[in-house]
């Protein structure tokens, strides 16, 4: 549980009243049920207001910074764009949000199998499928999350039936554009039934390097019985951008679920991810890779709640910090007094490039059960002289030296990544994020010296 100190509450002027513009024209055609959710959620916001960094779970990051620009929530699809990035591959069913609406001339789909929907929550989702969204739609979460369910305007609506395996991927592209300064929300919910398996990956890019984008999405997991889901969260923004994301899973017995966030871009970022295993012998992996320079500031929390016997989760998070950047690991696990037999790991690795760089980490146990194994760590330093000196004596130049080294750091996070056309992109933009920003760096100077 979050520690709030007194504080004064922090809502944007203008929320509050397009808010309720939002509501009398924009969602006014939504059932009477989500409009009372979205008041509620609205409430509930305005109740506890911009989270503080005298709120324990922001100690490490101002998200008032973020929040004091003029900025909208007030926007519509009206962005056309002439060119959409599909740095996949066209084979994967595509679902493309400008700004968190569905752009539908560049959602591309396959054909699909028997009662698989891969589609839109506003329209696809509220129009043919209220009850799933009635059911499944949570108002769960901190203040920015309750900002989302009030003001979401769209996102992905993805069901997977009982017994269907998905052979291609599911990508979702969130595109950041627009020099006016907007407050973007989308909204995911994504189903999977009993015995079924699929993977998805999000993909969050700024087209426009100039772009003025408050991002704060959410999502909705559930993971059916016997089944197993990957999920990718990449996100490569440009530097006036700033990131909001928060998921929750659910797992039922007998289920898996693998997750890899990749975070190599935006002034701010913060990583919400909570995870609860509702059955038994579930499985959890959590891999994260995050890479910042300049004043960049991520923020990854990370949330296992361990509620049945005879589960296991492994968390793997890795930084690369230089110039005057900022990183956060905050990792909880929780055993309930039932999840015996738990199994539960996590650790957390970061390089540190240069003097200003700056890392917190927090890993935290909560254990109530008394036949567990459980284990968390944390370490910090710079790259190894010695490895550095030995690559060197082979006649690596110190620059090459040192970006071997840093991938071959990174690579244990990018090797847990099963999808080879999205490994393989992946690759490609951590080599680029190493290299060029990387070579003219305080680090590399020092080897100099």
């Amino acid at each position: 549980m979050s520690v709030v100190l007194d504080k004064p509450v922090f809502v944007p002027v203008q929320l509050e009243g397009e808010f309720k513009t939002l509501l009398a024209k924009t969602f006014s055609s939504e059932p009477e049920w989500l409009k009372e959710k979205r008041k509620e959620a609205f409430e509930n916001f305005s109740d506890s207001g911009i989270p503080t960094r005298k709120d324990e779970e922001y100690k490490y990051t101002d998200v008032r910074k973020i929040f004091s620009g003029k900025f909208t929530a007030i926007h519509n699809e009206a962005h056309k764009l002439n060119f959409i990035p599909s740095p996949l591959g066209k084979e994967n069913i595509q679902l493309v949000f400008i700004n968190g609406w569905l752009h539908k001339d560049s959602t591309l789909s396959t054909k699909l199998s028997k009662g698989v929907i891969v589609g839109n929550l506003a329209t696809d989702g509220l129009l043919n499928h209220s009850d799933l969204l009635k059911k499944y739609l949570s108002n769960d979460g901190d203040a920015l999350a309750q900002l989302n369910s009030a003001l979401w305007t769209d996102g992905a609506f993805i069901y997977i039936p009982e017994n269907v395996a998905m052979e291609n991927p599911i990508e979702i592209i969130h595109i950041s554009t627009g020099v006016k300064e907007i407050l973007a929300s989308p909204r995911h919910l994504i189903i999977v039934g009993k015995n079924s398996s699929v993977s998805i990956i999000e993909n969050n890019i700024s087209l426009d390097l100039n772009a003025h984008v408050i991002v704060n999405s959410h999502a909705d997991i559930f993971v059916g019985e016997n089944s197993k889901m990957q999920f990718y969260r990449l996100q490569n923004d440009c530097k006036n951008a700033s990131q909001i994301s928060s998921i929750n899973v659910s797992q039922e017995k007998n289920s898996r679920f693998d997750t890899n966030a990749i975070t190599l871009g935006s002034e701010w970022t913060r990583n919400d991810l909570s995870i609860a295993l509702n059955g038994e012998n579930c499985e959890s992996h959590l891999n994260g890779l995050f890479i910042t320079n300049g004043t960049d500031l991520i923020d990854n929390h990370t949330a296992v709640h361990h509620n049945k016997p005879n589960c296991q989760s492994n968390q793997l998070y890795k930084g690369i910090l230089d110039g005057k950047s900022t990183g956060i690991f905050n990792g909880k696990i929780f055993v309930e007094r039932d999840a015996q037999k738990t199994n539960a790991y996590q650790s957390s690795k970061n390089i540190l490039l240069s003097d200003d760089a700056t890392i917190n980490t927090k890993p935290q146990l909560e254990i109530y059960a008394d036949d567990v194994k459980c284990s968390h760590g944390s370490t910090t330093g710079q790259l190894n002289e010695e490895a550095l000196f030995y690559l060197r004596s082979r006649g690596l130049s110190v620059e090459s030296a040192r970006n071997l080294l840093l991938y071959a750091f990174a690579n244990d996070v990018l090797n847990t990544i099963r999808i080879d056309s999205l490994k393989n992109y992946l690759e490609e933009l951590v080599n680029n994020c190493l290299t060029p920003t990387l070579s003219e760096g305080e680090g590399v100077k020092k080897q100099n010296d």
